[in-house]
């Protein structure tokens, strides 16, 4: 009866073990919870600011934005400037930076329009080409505004709008340039529906200067084909909700 017994207790263990080791054997196959795909957009009602809200929308990625009052000066406060030192908008935390993998990546952040949107267009695959050819068709119109649409309309709306005293000089220095700038793009859309060809972050990046600027201050009448773009854009889904009122 004492072996029959012992014998018993034996199986019971052994079973307990197995049962034990199967478990952990399940536990073991389960694959590691996914970060969270989230974007933290610093931003303000400027058109430098709303070029990233409008590729976010169009990529459908996920983010919250936080409301940076440049008129308040919002943008000097230490914390913003630990994301951006040259105390400019728009700038993004990505929660899931590089390097990118399964188990996800590290916070990472970002300053300037144009690097946020080669960043997120790198890292979604989307409005920046995959052949050599388009993707560099690409860069040089994203350069095309930082280097001339961004700047020179900026500068008409402010010496429009802004300036303490109007200054002729001024006015006409930078609305001819504005012209001449706006006339590139309307023979380089004469040619293709969009900048680089197909609809890209070179629209987006253009898009809002032109808007929320230059059909303001210079008008479109004399740009048919820039007009054109333009209402195309302006009706396009994503750009009406980039558009839309910041969260709370």
């Amino acid at each position: 009866m004492a072996r029959k017994a012992k014998r018993a207790a034996a199986r019971g263990k052994k079973g307990k073990t197995s049962s034990r080791a199967a478990k952990r054997k399940v536990t073991a196959k389960k694959a590691p919870p996914k970060r969270a795909e989230m974007i933290d957009l610093f931003t303000d009602t400027t058109p430098n600011g709303y070029k990233i809200s409008i590729f976010l929308e169009e990529a459908k990625l996920p983010y919250t934005t936080h409301y940076v009052d440049i008129s308040t000066g919002d943008q000097f406060k230490p914390e913003f400037l630990a994301i951006s030192p040259n105390n400019k908008i728009p700038a993004i935390t990505d929660r899931n930076g590089p390097p990118f993998g399964p188990k996800g990546g590290k916070h990472y952040s970002l300053f300037e329009s144009g690097a946020i949107l080669l960043y997120l267009a790198e890292k979604t695959g989307k409005f920046l080409p995959k052949t050599e050819r388009g993707r560099h068709d690409v860069i040089q119109w994203l350069m095309f505004q930082m280097g001339n649409i961004g700047p020179m309309l900026g500068q008409v709306h402010h010496f429009r709008a802004y300036a303490p005293e109007k200054i002729p000089y001024a006015i006409n220095r930078y609305t001819n340039e504005a012209n001449r700038l706006y006339g590139v793009m309307d023979k380089r859309l004469a040619k293709v529906p969009y900048l680089a060809g197909a609809y890209s972050i070179a629209d987006m990046t253009m898009y809002s200067d032109v808007h929320m600027h230059g059909v303001k201050d210079i008008g479109l009448g004399d740009y048919p084909n820039l007009k054109r773009w333009h209402d195309t854009i302006e009706a396009r889904p994503a750009i009406q909700r980039a558009w839309g009122p910041f969260p709370n």
